[in-house]
């Protein structure tokens, strides 16, 4: 196997197209060799723990062009056929615990379901992936214990190691998402399309 190290953000719309394109490649080349771990970097990681309302956060952010903000995004959707849904997400949440949740799926190598049912329940159904309850049932549906992630999110437990790990990314030099790293070799970045992904599969088997 090869590792492909993907780190990701769950509210980075790039993020959630980039992996929407990844999984169509990964489905056409059901024997790629990629071994994926999910790694934590935040967007917006001074954000408060109860997150902020996503227009304020828009205008705050970036002024005149916040009501613009979005077209690129939405463009790259509608030209992907990836269903976005903008006008039901009320809030920009804080993703610390989001990227503890993911922390703890990797122990039970679950982290690609609940990076999918982030991804899916903040772009799709405007959930608040800040809140506990929220990420307790993204993680109940990718089989891990409710009961344990109720006790884990009530307590620090593991903030610690989720920050070192995003500062590691950043000491590495990653400063976007999505950022892609191939074999400990190789940086791909931003939401490249399917075939990309196939090319790349079909040259490692090759090789």
């Amino acid at each position: 196997m090869i590792p492909l190290d993907i780190f990701a953000d769950p509210v980075c719309p790039w993020c959630y197209l980039a992996k929407a394109q990844l999984d169509r490649a990964l489905e056409a080349r059901p024997d790629h060799p990629f071994l994926i771990s999910w790694h934590p970097f935040q967007l917006n990681p001074t954000l408060p723990p109860e997150g902020m309302d996503r227009g304020a956060w828009l205008h705050a952010r970036f002024g005149a062009d916040a009501d613009r903000i979005d077209l690129p995004v939405l463009e790259a959707a509608r030209t992907a056929g990836v269903e976005i849904n903008l006008p039901i997400i009320a809030t920009v949440p804080n993703t610390l615990n989001a990227h503890r949740l993911l922390h703890w799926a990797g122990i039970e190598s679950a982290q690609t379901p609940v990076m999918a049912g982030l991804l899916r329940a903040y772009w799709r159904e405007g959930l608040d992936i800040g809140a506990s309850e929220v990420l307790i049932k993204i993680g109940a549906d990718a089989g891990l214990s409710s009961d344990v992630l109720r006790r884990l999110l009530a307590t620090d437990a593991d903030i610690d190691i989720v920050r070192s790990r995003e500062a590691h990314a950043r000491d590495r030099g990653i400063t976007a998402v999505p950022t892609f790293i191939l074999d400990n070799v190789h940086v791909i970045t931003g939401a490249q399309p399917a075939k990309l992904w196939m090319r790349v599969i079909d040259d490692l088997a090759a090789a």
